[in-house]
């Protein structure tokens, strides 16, 4: 009797520690960018298609059981992907989309109401009450925007450009609170703490070559990938860290809701890749 419970204890402990399959591997994709989750678990890719063709770009969604399905189409580049409820918002090339939870889709802030007209509109992020931080990354090399649409869709206010000689090919952003923003340079792969009220960038480190996302682990651990070179990095002692290499294009990076792992889209080999974090 002793035996059979101990047997049936030990069962049990395998089964509460057994670690789960690493999601598989998504292949096959067209020139994906940007990736989220929503609430109930579906996974939303942005295809960017062939840069430069307008209409050929559109949202893939991945359902639990792993299937896979176009949900959006008819979009120039998509790019950056946020969540705010049910509604997907998709930086695309000069404009925002707003995307219901049906695949349709409207334009949210209008190319003629940015304060200046937009050239690469690449990340976006959402703050809790709503509101919107689209990454203006320029010609790739300088001219950079970053700004703030309200909730509502307006006003569009402009955060911080070139006139900061830091603000080049501004790319990656994370929501901190506190009035702050954490933004990734594309160009100079340095990345910066923004004051959203006044636009004052501060160095909090560099290294991460052609910065492209940047997630922040349950752990408080800050990841950014690194397009360039196809590069994963963390954050350590103010210093970049190698995490995982081999990516062609590592783009923008998320991660999974239960926060186990690292969503990678890399561009140019057409695939949605899975790191688990640890």
């Amino acid at each position: 009797m002793k035996k059979t419970l101990l047997a049936l204890a030990l069962l049990q402990a395998l089964t509460v520690h057994a670690i789960e399959p690493i999601p598989t591997k998504i292949t096959g994709l067209k020139t994906p960018e940007s990736v989220v989750q929503g609430k109930d678990g579906s996974i939303y890719i942005s295809e960017i298609g062939e840069f430069g063709k307008d209409g050929d770009g559109q949202i893939s969604k991945v359902d639990k059981k792993g299937n896979i399905a176009v949900f959006a189409k008819g979009m120039d580049d998509p790019k950056g992907l946020a969540m705010i409820g049910d509604k997907l918002y998709v930086a695309d090339k000069n404009r925002v989309l707003e995307v219901s939870k049906d695949g349709s889709w409207q334009v949210y802030g209008a190319q003629m109401a940015f304060p200046s007209t937009p050239v690469f509109l690449n990340d976006i992020e959402a703050d809790k009450l709503g509101s919107l931080y689209v990454s203006d990354s320029g010609d790739l090399k300088s001219g950079g925007q970053i700004y703030k649409i309200a909730k509502g869709g307006a006003p569009i206010t402009l955060i911080a450009d070139s006139k900061n000689p830091d603000i080049l090919a501004p790319n990656g952003l994370l929501f901190e609170g506190r009035n702050h923003l954490l933004s990734v340079d594309f160009e100079s792969g340095i990345l910066y703490r923004v004051n959203l009220s006044t636009g004052a960038t501060t160095k909090i480190a560099e290294g991460f070559g052609g910065g492209d996302g940047i997630v922040k682990t349950k752990a408080g651990k800050i990841i950014i990938s690194d397009w360039k070179t196809g590069k994963i990095y963390e954050l350590v002692a103010g210093k970049a860290r190698l995490m995982k290499e081999g990516y062609q294009a590592a783009a923008d990076i998320a991660l999974t809701n239960d926060g186990k792992y690292l969503m990678v889209p890399d561009m140019k080999a057409g695939e949605l890749d899975f790191v688990e974090i640890k």
